[in-house]
């Protein structure tokens, strides 16, 4: 009961910082600049929030951190505007949202649609941020528990995971993974402070900015790619019809899905999945199973919006919880997030809640606010966002590219550097060529180095005795649940193995193949 009441002192003194007049502007710019930026194909918030990292040498980290989140949920729910009226996706966690939001704006229910969208995401988003507030400082206090073997073993947890479970294909993010531990890499050694992999470069001691390296993959490598990827041909647009609110019928349709979508949204955001993808797909699959209106899925079933809309949003909440008490980054726009609290010297973990306790109530407070002005602002405001899509792509693209060139050159004053990202951003276009994420490189970058840190320190508090990594519980159970990572992604393949599933397969497509 205690921890409770402190719970809400601390957060009342947080809504006290964040409904102050300037608060509450970094809160609605990040809430309109994430759903404009939800709203145009290809243009997700991990690229927009590393565009807008050198902005953290001008604005204090409050103001920052406020904006940034307001960016995040805001292009979650920004995607599901093109989704339902252009069934193009403009965010990846939106294109289930398309398979019937589409439908049901062809039908005339536009509105509807895009009123469930937006309800849906204020009730993931308030009902995850309140889970944040009082499991954050719970999680904070048990992980104050570990010791460095135990962070060894957790970032091998992180790194297998991201590595298998982020995109396609486990060896291409293991790929992608290997590269970020060796950008991590390069610099001076911080526990011996030898120069290593710098090849003669003065420019290369102090290591490669982790900023550079996210606007290069992001900004640079992800526009390059959609720019050559998207048809250029002008959009055709479903306008919006009836009135942006929901019927009856439609509210008793909806507020079940909100709640099934934010039960699985929440946890699996806080798994190393790659973001919201995952649990809108299943939260999908989900209400399909469970409507009373199945035939109307795949025609513009009202739940098959809802859920997966609620679900989007409370990913980004469950994404907190391990980057605020762990800093473990597990999503692209998480990855991008951490780096911004390096920026201001901060550390993630958990010390976070007592070190910066204004700060991150603050943060807190302004998402409760930042979810009311999602609703209020965007619903409205959806005619506007619609205009947005006819903003000649070229001129787009551009836009982007000469942002990142004058971020990346205000930060150090280098032109190697303008360099060096042009040659990121060349690297982070061939990965999307071949379908490898970009996210586990991100994540290697920073996480490379803490983690040759902390073996370090395990292994010096054991005079060198490996053994520590798998003597303490909290280590075991930790690389335990890394090698179910790695294994979990081939178990149903394995199962059907041993039940002779698989030959059958291959029988029968081997006889195909043959006629």
């Amino acid at each position: 009961m205690i921890a409770i009441v402190a719970v809400i002192s601390e957060l009342l003194d947080g809504f006290g910082t964040a409904l102050q007049p300037k608060y509450l502007l970094y809160c609605a710019v990040g809430v309109l600049l994430g759903t404009a930026v939800g709203v145009l194909p290809g243009i997700g918030p991990a690229l927009t929030i590393a565009l807008l990292l050198p902005v953290t040498y001008d604005v204090e980290a409050t103001g920052a951190f406020i904006m940034f989140a307001g960016i995040y949920y805001g292009g979650m729910y920004g995607g599901s505007t093109t989704s339902i009226l252009l069934n193009t996706p403009g965010e990846a966690a939106s294109v289930v949202t398309s398979l019937e939001g589409f439908q049901m704006a062809k039908r005339g229910r536009g509105g509807p649609a895009l009123a469930t969208a937006a309800i849906g995401s204020f009730v993931a988003g308030t009902l995850g941020t309140l889970i944040i507030t009082f499991v954050g400082p719970a999680a904070s206090r048990v992980v104050k528990l570990f010791q460095p073997a135990d962070y060894f073993a957790l970032m091998v947890l992180a790194f297998t995971s991201v590595g298998a479970l982020v995109g396609r294909s486990a060896l291409r993010g293991m790929i992608s993974l290997t590269l970020g531990l060796f950008v991590g890499l390069i610099g001076f050694d911080e526990i011996n402070g030898q120069a290593r992999y710098v090849f003669g470069e003065t420019h290369l001691q102090g290591g490669i900015s982790v900023v550079l390296l996210a606007v290069g993959l992001f900004a640079v490598g992800e526009t390059l790619y959609v720019a050559s990827h998207h048809d250029t041909d002008a959009d055709q647009i479903v306008p919006v019809r009836g009135k942006l609110w929901l019927s009856g019928d439609d509210l008793r349709r909806s507020w079940k899905p909100w709640l099934r979508g934010t039960a699985l949204g929440f946890p699996l955001g806080m798994l190393p999945t790659g973001g919201a993808e995952v649990p809108t797909f299943l939260s999908y699959g989900l209400e399909k199973r469970l409507s009373k209106h199945r035939d109307e899925f795949g025609q513009g079933a009202i739940e098959g919006v809802a859920g997966p809309e609620a679900a989007n949003n409370a990913a980004f909440a469950g994404v907190l919880v391990p980057l605020l008490t762990l800093a473990l980054p597990t999503s692209a726009t998480a990855a991008i997030m951490l780096t911004a609290f390096q920026r201001y010297g901060i550390q993630p973990g958990p010390s976070l809640f007592t070190q910066q306790a204004p700060l991150l109530w603050a943060l807190i407070a302004s998402m409760y606010v930042g979810n009311v002005m999602l609703v209020v602002l965007n619903l409205p405001l959806v005619r506007l966002w619609v205009k947005l899509l006819e903003i000649p792509k070229a001129l787009l693209y551009s836009a982007i590219l000469v942002f990142a060139c004058l971020g990346v050159f205000s930060a150090a004053r280098s032109t190697y550097d303008l360099y060096l990202m042009i040659g990121v951003g060349t690297l982070g276009y061939l990965m999307r060529m071949f379908d490898i994420p970009v996210a586990p490189m991100i994540v290697g970058l920073m996480l490379g180095p803490v983690m040759e840190a902390q073996l370090s320190r395990a292994l010096s508090i054991s005079q060198g005795d490996p053994s520590v990594f798998v003597t303490r519980p909290a280590s075991v159970v930790i690389l335990a649940l890394a090698v179910l990572a790695v294994a979990a992604p081939h178990l149903p393949r394995l199962v059907r193995l041993m039940r002779g599933e698989d030959a059958g397969t291959r029988l029968v497509l081997g006889e195909a193949d043959a006629d």
